[in-house]
């Protein structure tokens, strides 16, 4: 039986009212934030949420808790166990949660009560969350923000409770599965890559006496920084930093494989491979290598070395071409540097690469879910079928 004749069944005929979230809810409402000045307001015994913490996800806890002062002196309330909380501001705003324990919130949360005589609690959610993008695309502002006024808004389709229930069933069921699946993916994932960490570390790993160690600037054509400052976002090639690609100029200034490495801040020591035509900024430097050493076997050692631990300053982390330039590499014969290349691009495939590895697997499972999620909640609305 096909999921199409399945839905059909379900509904028998049955035309499907749609309402608004406002005309289906006991209340909606918003919280408030009690004076971060006044700290006998806060380290109370009362869950109060933030709209990080709302995820598309039941909600057991919260990671701060206030006073029944913080409650009484602002315009934080307690909601019951239950309500759909959408996120109204900022990054999260169009996320959708169910609160498990009595909570409070803050104001940026949106707590729709609903008349459980009407609506499923869980269907509601469910559908909520197959239209987040649609709710997001509401917010107006430099933040997107939504307000409870959009929300009692939101037009839902409300079938008969027992159809209600027998979608949420089928739902939970798919998110169940969903999640146990990407736990063993995820898992695997993790142990694939402590696997690939372990035979990294084996494989370049070098008793003194076996291979010849020299100077990386021996080894090197160069060993620079960087010009480009970014002024601008527009051009033709992409300007390498210290998180990637951070801007475009109309500029060209290298079109050979490079090893990149962030010389400043949070990220320095980070380490990139740069290919095709770009341009590289200030607070990167730049590693080519002579021919006795392949690329990716340099770049594969530098990594596992983990370049972050030599900077210096607790402020401002530094790491600079000097620094680089007196680092001992082992030389391996370039067979031996091949073949281990070889193997570790293999692992780095499976742990990284979206079209090889678990990751793509992972994502693979969410569409499943989110396919089957929106066939059952597209309902026809009347004006759809005149």
């Amino acid at each position: 039986m096909s999921e199409l004749s399945y839905m059909d069944k379900l509904l028998d005929g049955i035309e499907v009212e749609w309402k608004t979230l406002d005309e289906i809810a006991i209340k909606i409402s918003s919280g408030g934030t009690p004076l971060t000045s006044m700290p006998e307001y806060y380290d109370g015994d009362i869950p109060w949420l933030r709209t990080q913490e709302v995820n598309f996800d039941e909600i057991w806890d919260t990671g701060v808790k206030i006073t029944e002062a913080g409650l009484k002196n602002s315009s934080a309330k307690l909601i019951p166990e239950n309500c759909v909380i959408i996120a109204m501001y900022g990054a999260t705003v169009g996320k959708i949660g169910i609160n498990k324990i009595p909570m409070a919130t803050n104001q940026a949360c949106a707590n729709i009560f609903l008349d459980e005589a009407v609506a499923n609690y869980r269907y509601v959610f469910h559908f909520l969350h197959s239209q987040y993008e649609y709710i997001k695309s509401l917010g107006s502002g430099s933040q997107t923000n939504i307000n409870a006024g959009i929300v009692k808004k939101l037009q839902i389709p409300i079938p008969p409770l027992k159809i209600q229930a027998e979608i949420v069933r089928i739902l939970d069921a798919f998110t169940e599965l969903t999640a146990e699946l990407v736990a063993v993916l995820t898992a695997e994932l993790v142990a694939r890559k402590q696997q690939y960490a372990y035979y990294r570390e084996q494989l370049l790993t070098f008793k003194e006496s076996k291979v010849e160690w020299k100077k990386l600037e021996e080894l090197c054509e160069k060993i620079s920084s960087g010009k480009n400052k970014v002024k601008s976002e527009l051009g033709l090639y992409p300007v390498f930093g210290s998180t990637g690609i951070i801007g475009r100029t109309d500029t060209k200034v290298y079109e050979k494989e490079q090893i990149l490495v962030a010389r400043v801040g949070a990220n320095a020591g980070r380490i990139n491979i740069a290919k095709g035509e770009y341009d590289v900024s200030d607070n990167t430097l730049i590693v080519q290598n002579k021919e006795n050493i392949i690329l990716k076997f340099l770049y594969y050692y530098l990594v596992n070395i983990n370049l972050n631990r030599f900077t210096k300053g607790a402020g401002q982390p530094l790491l600079t071409a000097g620094q680089l330039k007196t680092m001992l590499i082992p030389l391996p014969t370039l067979a031996e540097q091949q073949r281990i290349v070889t193997i570790l691009d293999k692992f780095d495939a499976l742990t990284t690469s979206l079209a090889e590895g678990l990751p793509h697997e992972i994502a693979l499972r969410q569409q499943q879910y989110e396919y089957y999620r929106e066939l059952l909640l597209s309902f026809p609305k009347v004006e759809d079928n005149v």
